[in-house]
């Protein structure tokens, strides 16, 4: 309703929901769900005051504190878009936060906020939909410390890529999974098996950007939390180890005329399906994925995933329908005319990597930039296009790239770009001295 407040638009969902408790809370850099739980008289009665701490923005995913302080509350606004069902509780929701003080030109939902935005100002709807790729392991906290994170036991051994016996197998756990997504709004086009033991796949109904993007974040909360409740752990690690396939977390994205609902990356008249807009904006992240990568691959272990042998895009490249391209276009009506960004791994933060492709698009929109490369033809495991620009080969390099190039400062702010990248030198950092099983295995005895 135009005009309604905050409190009165967060009083009519949760009565709609019945929802006596809320879990309210921010995401942090690595898309981890930071909450608090209030009776839901408690919350309406400080909406207009309520605050969090500001340590999420300040610490690393292992809660390291990178940031200086000061370490206080700071205000922060609520989503009323954004309640959902709470599925693990009787008569409870969900309900985003964002901070609205100091943190607020830096956090990551916020930065996909302003994208969406910009969008709206040109006339422009957003929808979007994301793709997890995700292993499953009969193990718990407690047998995964006890075998220091090593010689995994999988869940689902025998599975075989779309295999109709495994999922026959399995289907409880699958229909399991679905109906607890289900109740919180979760709404799935495919759930099934993919390639290798204990992997599954989740293909998420598109939406508008921003409910498709807590989608994505809160389909990984539950699925994990669904999980360890069943004694098993759900990961979306990129690359898990030897034996394990690299696992994506692709993005789709398509604009739509906000007055006609026209779908404008469609054009029945282009060998490809393509308007001149989706050109340009598929231009548009062409040109800065190299230089943005880090918005899409934020840990050294997304880098696993790109390694020789791989099906992971290793070049800024496009193609219709090609998996191994970075963007893959696809058309097969005009209504599913979209673009389908492959770079991230499973463990994106979908705030980041929708607002990259989100944003490079558009300012490739704006700038009238031409698609001057070519669809690549090849591409697998064991083919690299050699006509298409490499992508950054560690999270250190990606992250000299990402602050070097200042079409990122102008996009998305100076204060986020400073900030996320001494987030991601802080975590190569932290690994840089790590040593694995395999290397010492390697090189002890060698020489």
């Amino acid at each position: 309703m135009t005009g309604e407040s905050t409190k009165a638009a967060l009083e009519r969902e949760l009565q709609r929901l019945d929802a006596d408790i809320v879990h309210t809370g921010v995401f942090d850099f690595s898309t981890a769900y930071r909450e608090r739980r209030l009776h839901r008289a408690d919350l309406l009665a400080n909406v207009d005051h309520a605050v969090f701490a500001n340590v999420p923005p300040k610490w690393d995913m292992a809660e390291s504190i990178l940031a200086p302080g000061p370490y206080r509350s700071e205000t922060i606004a609520y989503d009323p878009a954004s309640v959902r069902a709470y599925p693990f509780e009787p008569r409870a929701a969900l309900l985003v936060a964002d901070f609205t003080g100091p943190q607020a030109e830096i956090m990551p939902r916020r930065i996909l906020a302003k994208q969406i935005e910009k969008a709206r100002t040109r006339g422009f709807e957003v929808d979007a939909a994301f793709e997890f790729e995700f292993i499953v392991l009969n193990e718990t906290a407690e047998t995964l410390r006890s075998k220091d994170f090593a010689a995994f036991s999988p869940f689902a051994p025998d599975n075989r890529c779309w295999s109709g016996q495994t999922a026959a197998i399995y289907g409880s756990f699958v229909a399991d999974l679905e109906a607890l997504l289900r109740i919180a709004d979760i709404d799935l086009l495919a759930l099934g098996v993919e390639l290798g033991p204990g992997c599954f796949e989740a293909t998420l109904r598109h939406r508008a950007a921003m409910r498709a993007a807590d989608d994505a974040a809160f389909f990984r909360l539950f699925t994990k939390s669904f999980c360890r409740q069943r004694n098993m752990t759900a990961s979306f690690m990129p690359l898990l180890g030897a034996g394990y396939p690299g696992i994506g977390g692709h993005i789709n994205l398509s604009l739509r005329d906000a007055s006609t609902g026209r779908n404008l990356f469609a054009d029945s008249t282009d060998q490809n399906g393509l308007s001149a807009m989706a050109k340009s904006f598929l231009a548009g992240i062409l040109e800065l994925a190299p230089d943005a990568f880090p918005m899409v691959a934020s840990t050294v272990n997304a880098y696993r995933r790109f390694a020789p042998g791989s099906w992971a895009p290793k070049t800024a490249s496009w193609a219709p329908y090609n998996y191994a391209a970075a963007v893959r276009t696809a058309a097969e009506t005009e209504a599913m005319t979209r673009l389908e960004l492959r770079l991230p791994g499973s463990d994106v933060n979908v705030y980041l990597g929708l607002a990259m492709m989100l944003g490079a698009g558009l300012d490739g929109i704006e700038r009238g930039l031409p698609l001057t490369a070519a669809p690549i033809s090849s591409g697998g495991p064991n083919e690299i296009p050699s006509d298409a620009p490499r992508l950054p080969g560690d999270l250190m390099e990606a992250t000299r790239r990402f602050k070097g190039n200042p079409a990122n400062a102008r996009l998305f702010g100076a204060a986020f770009v400073e900030h996320f990248a001494m987030i991601c030198e802080a975590e190569d950092a932290a690994l840089r001295r790590a040593v694995s099983a395999a290397e010492v295995a390697r090189y002890l005895e060698s020489g």
